[in-house]
């Protein structure tokens, strides 16, 4: 009796601990969450502060990756939107202050100028493309900025339209927090079914890339309507700077992308050679896609030396 007893207690003291270190150390349990939007597809639900991986993350009451602003602003306030996915965004592996806007914000911050404040919004979240950024600046506006940089990677050319499917159902998309911090671990350990409206979702059909290439019009036309600064970016995958390099469909779209920008007159910058030419590549790269510090830094540098905030 008295080792089912000590069995007993060993067990729970063990659970207790295992909830509060996964808890404590790597955030656990506490998961940014998503709501759903007919327009968008899906956002991050608004006023959230959490620490996953050691690295704060705090999501604003319109849904942003910045700290909290008002709608609209003072004339001595210079306001960027940085518009894009989870490269803008940052994710768990990213602390507030090491995203591009935090980043790009401290650089422009040194030389104002003019301004009195510098704000670098970050309107963002995993796996958007430019037909859920469009949605975004549609339902939202643009909240008064000055300059609006659209950051896209190659996959963005390929994005489907968007839908909120994923949200509550995949794992990575959640729409509540769970009970215990176990609970999370276990899920994302455990080789754990997909949800049945996940299996066989039918693909987009029609021209994609122009679909996705019209949006980033509708995009450069809100700018322009609302006397935005507007800066298009491009970033590639890891395997465009390194071997295997890109693929045939990919080179294709890039040189849409290219005509495109040119037939509009768009400032971009296609960020792949200055990758290529970099020193170290691989060091860019949190993964496959997402950069790391060393690569948000880059793009931080090059747009400190093109964004001129002197004359807003």
């Amino acid at each position: 009796m008295k080792v089912i007893i000590y069995t007993l207690v060993f067990l729970i003291i063990s659970v207790i601990l295992s909830e509060l270190f996964l808890r404590i150390k790597w955030g656990f349990g506490n998961p940014l969450i998503y709501i759903a939007d007919p327009e968008i597809g899906y956002l991050l639900a608004p006023n959230q502060f959490t620490k996953r991986n050691g690295n704060l993350i705090y999501i604003n009451s319109y849904s942003m990756r910045s700290g909290d602003i008002s709608e609209g602003k003072n004339k001595d306030i210079f306001r960027i939107m940085l518009l894009g996915d989870s490269i803008v965004n940052g994710g768990w592996w990213t602390a507030q202050e090491n995203t591009l806007s935090s980043l790009l914000e401290q650089a422009i911050s040194l030389n104002k100028l003019n301004h009195n404040k510098i704000e670098v919004l970050n309107v963002s979240a995993n796996s958007w493309g430019a037909r859920n950024e469009l949605a975004y600046l549609e339902k939202y506006g643009t909240f008064s900025s000055d300059v609006l940089i659209l950051v896209l990677n190659t996959d963005d050319l390929f994005s489907f339209a968007p839908s909120s499917i994923q949200v509550g159902k995949a794992l990575n998309y959640p729409d509540k927090k769970p009970l215990l911090a176990l609970e999370e671990f276990l899920k994302k350990v455990l080789p754990l079914p997909l949800h049945p409206d996940l299996i066989n979702i039918p693909k987009e059909k029609g021209d994609v890339v122009g679909f996705n290439l019209n949006a980033v019009k509708n995009i450069y036309e809100i700018a322009t309507e609302n006397d935005m600064d507007f800066f298009l970016a491009l970033t590639p995958l890891k395997r465009e700077v390194l071997p295997p390099f890109s693929k045939d469909y990919e080179v294709k779209a890039r040189e849409r992308l290219n005509n495109f920008v040119e037939e509009l007159n768009i400032n971009y910058t296609d960020f792949l050679a200055l990758f290529q030419d970099y020193s170290n590549p691989e060091n860019l790269y949190h993964d496959h896609i997402h950069l790391s510090h060393e690569g948000n830094q880059l793009l931080v540098n090059y747009w400190q030396e093109n964004i001129s905030v002197d004359n807003k």
